[in-house]
């Protein structure tokens, strides 16, 4: 599992042009399974995405779809860890 951290390299105006397009990266990534949650942070300064891919190689090919990746308007800090403990809704991350 993995915790994806989004920090924006450009101004808000530069990242709302490709926010629709990044969205739809997003819905698709949901579609196929790979992403179990995702937000902006506040103050809006990039992004957090929570992804139950299992392997890094393959994370880093999914995220070069992004087009906030694409146009070089965020970087993309990787963080690998195992759940040990959650809440009864989110047992299934433990499996």
């Amino acid at each position: 599992m993995f915790i994806i951290n989004l920090t924006y390299k450009t101004e808000l105006e530069k990242i709302d042009q490709f926010l629709n397009e990044h969205i739809e990266f997003l819905n698709e990534q949901y579609k196929l399974g790979h992403f179990l949650a995702s937000g902006r942070k506040i103050p809006r300064t990039g992004g957090v995405i929570l992804s139950n891919i299992k392997s890094k190689s393959e994370l880093e090919k999914i995220i070069e779809k992004d087009p906030f990746k694409k146009h070089e308007l965020a970087s993309y800090e990787l963080t690998e860890f195992v759940p040990s403990k959650t809440c009864d809704e989110l047992k299934f991350l433990m499996e």
